[in-house]
């Protein structure tokens, strides 16, 4: 009667795990994260704009600049008057909390945008800068009112803040 009652226990384990192997679904899609890029990268081109046209852009009225580097890099120094939105946390409830429409301007730039600021812009590889899937992401979240720094500036070249900016 043991080995029956073992006999029973091994197949209803073994058939739950092979229920729950076919049950599981990813919220993962390459495939379709892969056709969003491949979307976004033609409108993209028409969005990067230069640094004068981007301080420019930040100085307007419903006009925001989205940091979306670590909170800790954002403490220690962005740019003056950016928000901030870790790019890790991006779902539809905390980008609505943090960009009012989806019709706002939303200007977004780097640790790749700012030169020889090793200590609170550590650069990336090239192609997996932080703009990138901010951008696609943005986009596929449906915030089409995006442009992005297209340069690689002087910190002179801009107004920071922060935790480690003298005369805050």
């Amino acid at each position: 009667m043991k080995t029956i009652n073992l006999i029973i226990v091994v197949l209803i384990t073994a058939s739950g795990f092979s229920q729950n192997k076919k049950n599981i679904a990813s919220d993962v899609d390459f495939a379709n994260f892969t056709e969003l890029t491949k979307k976004t990268e033609e409108y993209r081109k028409s969005r990067m704009v230069s640094l004068d046209k981007f301080k420019t852009m930040a100085k307007e009225k419903g006009t925001l600049v989205l940091d979306t580097r670590s909170k800790l890099a954002y403490d220690k120094k962005h740019i003056r008057g950016a928000v901030h939105l870790n790019f890790s946390d991006f779902t539809k409830g905390k980008l609505a909390k943090v960009i009012p429409a989806k019709t706002t301007r939303v200007l977004i730039y780097c640790n790749n945008n700012i030169d020889k600021d090793e200590m609170y812009f550590a650069r990336k590889m090239t192609p997996l800068a932080l703009n990138i899937p901010t951008f696609i992401n943005l986009y596929g979240y449906g915030y089409k009112n995006v442009y992005e720094l297209d340069a690689l500036v002087q910190t002179q070249s801009l107004e920071f803040a922060g935790t480690s900016v003298k005369n805050n």
